[in-house]
């Protein structure tokens, strides 16, 4: 083992708990069921030594720039005025369908660009939300979050846009978001879209321990730029590594190492306690819209691997069988899966990625 991999490992191993739903996997898994090329090791280590520290933004990402121009939708819930921010992109030549994209826990709106570039080519019209707690959106210091209240505040948006029928798609905690979505609001659903959703999985009932609040917040406090990188190389990118990946590393840990990190931490805290206690995995089969899933099978994502037995561990994140698992629960649903890619394909492999998306949309249309 060189001196890169030792640091990554030892990066990733000293913040572990930190990462709530990203380092969950645990180090010791990932790095094993995904190991550093050579290549990836050395271009990882000329990276980190050429980079500047860790950028500064706002709680409500402040200083970090999307791509297109952020709306921002004021409503009151549980007794607080807050703020949702969105992109709304228009189509380039309107075919009459919207996609609403919902990110996943260590994601934003902003992750989903080259997405938005693709569907508005296409002729949609692109609604891309920042779910409360998350990103340039409002982080209440006291609120109860649920994979309820996230599909009701996305429906109030959605509503205040006029707008029904909608294609729904969702990554990571996204794809937990829009499944819990489609079951509170089919007859506004006309798609359902999944993209390596955590959750096909009932962790606590499977034997990871629960995290008590206030020992996961000491440990989200510790979140640096290092050990995300680490963890994305091994876990999102199957051991890759390409400096465009810098930029989404760069959003979250600003976030943490600006004034406002203690409530981003805060916030992230309480969504991952919601994320683990909230499975929907167990309602698949009332899900009534047609429905496309699409599976990077190098993803080993579990919430809490970390804290669990050994034995337990080997049971935990078999993406490989968790799609298919998934595709037979979900009454009218479509499984497309890419063997090599990890937790982001969309991100790993555009073109790949994309050109399955469309493909798949279009045999859902016809069937």
């Amino acid at each position: 083992m060189n001196d890169v991999s030792r640091n990554l490992i030892a990066a990733s191993q000293r913040v572990m708990p930190a990462l709530g739903i990203a380092l969950s996997t645990g180090i010791g898994a990932t790095m094993i069921g995904a190991p550093l090329s050579v290549q990836a090791q050395e271009e990882a280590g000329a990276e980190t030594e050429s980079r500047d520290e860790t950028p500064r933004y706002g709680a409500e990402l402040e200083g970090f720039d999307y791509p297109w121009p952020v709306q921002r939708f004021e409503f009151t819930s549980q007794r607080q005025a807050l703020q949702m921010t969105y992109l709304d992109v228009p189509a380039k030549d309107p075919n009459g369908k919207t996609v609403v994209l919902l990110h996943g826990k260590n994601f934003c709106a902003a992750t989903w660009q080259d997405s938005i570039e693709r569907f508005t080519e296409a002729g949609y019209r692109v609604i891309a939300p920042d779910q409360i707690g998350f990103c340039k959106s409002s982080k209440p210091a006291a609120y109860q979050f649920s994979l309820h209240q996230l599909a009701s505040n996305t429906h109030a948006l959605l509503e205040h846009l006029d707008l029904d029928d909608i294609t729904l798609m969702g990554h990571s905690m996204g794809g937990m978001l829009a499944s819990r979505y489609a079951l509170m609001y089919p007859e506004d659903t006309d798609r359902l879209v999944l993209v390596n959703p955590i959750g096909l999985e009932d962790w606590k009932a499977m034997g990871v321990p629960y995290q008590p609040i206030d020992e996961a917040y000491a440990a989200e406090q510790q979140k640096d730029a290092e050990a995300i990188r680490a963890y994305q190389q091994s876990t999102y990118y199957v051991g890759e590594w390409e400096p465009r990946y810098d930029r989404w590393v760069d959003m979250l840990a600003g976030m943490y190492a600006g004034d406002g990190g203690d409530l981003v931490a805060w916030d992230q805290t309480l969504t991952s306690d919601m994320v683990f206690t909230q499975p929907v995995i167990h309602e698949f089969d009332e899900i009534e819209v047609p429905t496309l899933l699409l599976i990077g099978e190098r993803d080993n994502t579990a919430i809490g691997k970390s804290r669990a037995s050994d034995a337990v561990k080997k049971t935990l994140g078999h993406y490989d069988v968790l799609g298919e698992r998934a595709a037979e629960r979900i009454p009218q649903a479509e499984l497309v899966e890419f063997p090599e890619l990890g937790h982001s394909p969309y991100i790993q492999q555009p073109e790949r990625f994309h050109e399955a998306l469309f493909e798949g949309l279009d045999r859902l249309d016809a069937s």
